[in-house]
């Protein structure tokens, strides 16, 4: 690549002391290695006598060729450099419903900007779901709300936090109370525990807490089909707070005071491929 680069320069300044002064060195090695170059090609490329007349036809070939050459060669270089960075390359990232609704879009235009070659491609998933895609290399990272059982594989970094609310439809006869208590004989909107037991269970302690074990009347996937239930009327619903946007007309919000209705949502990943790498410090820089 190197006498490809000084075959360019000599060819461009049709001289050699001043091709010698542009790559920085002695005319005597840059004549040599010219010579070197033709003799190992059989060909001469260029034309002189005691001082250079120009480029034979082959010459003419040949610097096309080289500057193409480079010019791959650099790219491949970039291109080299930016895969180790991870600067470029596919990114897929799952995502709980809620996550949505806190710091996740913010973050992911900071990322976009940044790495604006790497393809992110968004996947809303449970957190189960999230694990299991993670397990399979059908997801590369995924913000998710722990506590994670039996993943001890999946590394997490610490990404945004939230806390728990009450749902209900604005026309519900205690859609102005904000008591959980108060909800004890009311049919609840769950997601099923096997696709968030953590989640699950945290929502089952809050109303044991308040004296009562929610009634399921029915099971929803994803936060949004419980959200939905609920504005229509099929039930009451414990969900994140930061979701309290959606359907205000419909829905009434409530926060809870309580302890244990603070929750974190982490960003989890188990390869840590360059662009997964660049994802975690993307998403801990701007905590």
């Amino acid at each position: 690549m190197r006498t490809l680069e000084q075959f360019v320069v000599v060819a461009e300044e049709l001289h050699f002391h001043r091709a010698a002064a542009r790559l920085n060195m002695s005319q005597p090695p840059l004549t040599h290695a010219i010579r070197k170059l033709e003799d190992e090609l059989g060909v001469i490329l260029i034309k002189r006598d005691k001082r250079v007349l120009g480029l034979t036809d082959a010459g003419r070939t040949f610097l096309e060729q080289a500057r193409e050459t480079l010019r791959q060669a650099e790219q491949a270089v970039t291109a080299t450099r930016d895969v180790a960075a991870g600067r470029t390359g596919v990114l897929r990232l799952g995502y709980v419903g809620s996550a949505l609704y806190g710091r996740l879009p913010t973050v992911i235009r900071q990322f976009r900007s940044t790495y604006p070659k790497v393809r992110l491609e968004l996947r809303e998933a449970t957190t189960a779901a999230q694990i299991a895609a993670l397990r399979d290399g059908e997801l590369d990272a995924g913000v998710l709300i722990p506590p994670l059982t039996n993943a001890q594989d999946i590394a997490v970094t610490p990404f945004d936090h939230d806390r728990l609310c009450l749902a209900l439809s604005r026309d519900h006869p205690l859609s102005g109370h904000s008591a959980l208590a108060e909800l004890a004989d009311e049919p609840f909107v769950l997601w099923p525990r096997v696709e968030g037991s953590g989640f699950y269970l945290r929502v089952v302690r809050l109303c044991a807490d308040a004296g009562f074990v929610p009634r399921v009347a029915q099971e929803a996937h994803g936060m949004h089909a419980v959200l939905s239930l609920v504005a229509v009327g099929v039930g009451v619903a414990i969900v994140p707070e930061s979701m309290k946007g959606f359907r205000e007309d419909w829905i009434r919000y409530h926060p809870l005071p309580a302890p244990g209705a603070a929750f974190e949502l982490v960003l989890a990943t188990r390869d840590p491929s360059p662009p997964v790498r660049a994802l975690v410090r993307s998403f801990g820089a701007s905590g």
